[in-house]
């Protein structure tokens, strides 16, 4: 049996290997097309047949953007979420409502991409004028409801875990239940808080779908919010619906951002480990 579950645990290894080595070996076929100085710059125009230009910087643009709007929403909303559910609800109060906020976690993606673009950006338009049919602050917003959940739920199971014996000694200095719950049980349990952050971030950078339908495929370098922006898996989405050939660089160039994509989402986690365990040690 310990050979068997040694297999079985093996599978995640090699799995990861194996995508590592796909990115790697077909991003190098890239790269001796394109030179790297090319590769981050702000001119990004793969289809064009006379002069492509693949340069990436329009795609983490958009990435970025539509992430940190809705780690705005989700951070807070999912951490005073947490702090409810932890510190203040009922257990009857808490069994009904976890669920409930939870089912959001299930909605597909595509459902919360034709939300942000047949219903949030409407309403947006009427409160922003300049506000373009495809732009990033839609998506962004929806994406926040969507990690939601995850924010929440993570965090609460962190904050859940510290013993009672902390919140009773505070109590027995004189603390209130808000003090408790600010000075005492959200340190204890800062590291299961920052790790349902990186996840939810994590989770924010790879959407797919709703940046797709809402956000537009525009690859000019801006930092206008209202406009269009292409986030690195929505320039996925479009050219593997058919529109590079294979073998060419522009298929190629597919690969350098999913390689980039996944050092983006390595870093992250990397941080979000080193920074845990210090506040681990720290509480």
């Amino acid at each position: 049996m310990p050979v068997v579950f040694l297999m079985l645990a093996s599978i995640s290894i090699f799995t990861t290997a194996g995508i590592v080595l796909i990115l790697v070996t077909d991003s190098i076929h890239f790269f001796s097309d394109v030179p790297i100085k090319d590769f981050f710059s702000t001119r990004l125009a793969p289809l064009n047949a006379k002069n492509p230009e693949f340069g990436i910087l329009p795609l983490i643009n958009g990435t970025l953007f539509t992430s940190l709007i809705a780690m705005a929403v989700a951070i807070p909303v999912g951490l005073t979420a947490a702090i409810f559910l932890s510190e203040f609800a009922s257990e009857k109060i808490r069994r009904v409502v976890k669920p409930i906020m939870e089912v959001l976690a299930g909605i597909p993606t595509i459902v919360y991409g034709f939300f942000a673009y047949s219903f949030v950006t409407p309403i947006l338009m009427t409160l922003i004028p300049n506000l373009g049919a495809k732009n990033v602050i839609s998506p962004g917003i929806v994406m926040g409801i969507m990690i939601i959940p995850m924010v929440a739920s993570l965090s609460e199971d962190a904050m859940s875990s510290v013993p009672k014996a902390m919140r009773e000694g505070a109590y027995g200095l004189g603390s209130t239940k808000l003090e408790v719950t600010l000075k005492v049980v959200i340190p204890a349990a800062i590291s299961g808080i920052l790790a349902s952050f990186v996840l939810a971030i994590s989770r924010a950078i790879g959407e797919t779908m709703i940046v797709a339908i809402a956000s537009g495929s525009s690859k000019n370098f801006t930092f206008d919010l209202t406009q269009s922006m292409q986030t690195m898996t929505g320039y996925i989405v479009e050219f593997t619906s058919g529109d590079a050939a294979s073998g060419t660089t522009g298929y190629y160039s597919l690969y350098a951002v999913g390689l980039l994509l996944f050092l983006f989402t390595m870093l992250m986690n990397l941080v979000a480990q080193y920074v845990s365990r210090k506040f681990r040690e720290e509480y």
